[in-house]
């Protein structure tokens, strides 16, 4: 059978169980989950921030309005009836 050249004589090799614990540390488990649940929550939330920013400029700077109608509930109600309105 033909040698790898891995397997070369007076090649030094570390255990496989020494180099994964003294190289990287393990992070506590509340850090883990902390760490998990902002990953997770990282796309919806600049999701969210997209979708603000997008109000607020296309309604403000392309719409040439006032920039404290945006966040104003009647504002987009205004907007659904006249987008949904019947005729």
């Amino acid at each position: 059978m033909k040698k790898l050249p891995s397997e070369t004589v007076g090649e030094s090799q570390k255990p496989a169980g020494d180099a994964s614990q003294t190289t990287a540390r393990r992070r506590p488990v509340a850090l883990r989950i902390v760490l998990g649940i902002l990953r997770f929550c990282l796309v919806p939330v600049l999701c969210v921030a997209a979708l603000l920013g997008g109000l607020y400029v296309g309604y403000v700077v392309f719409g040439k309005a006032p920039a404290g109608d945006v966040w104003e509930w009647q504002t987009w109600k205004h907007m659904y009836d006249l987008v949904f309105s019947e005729s």
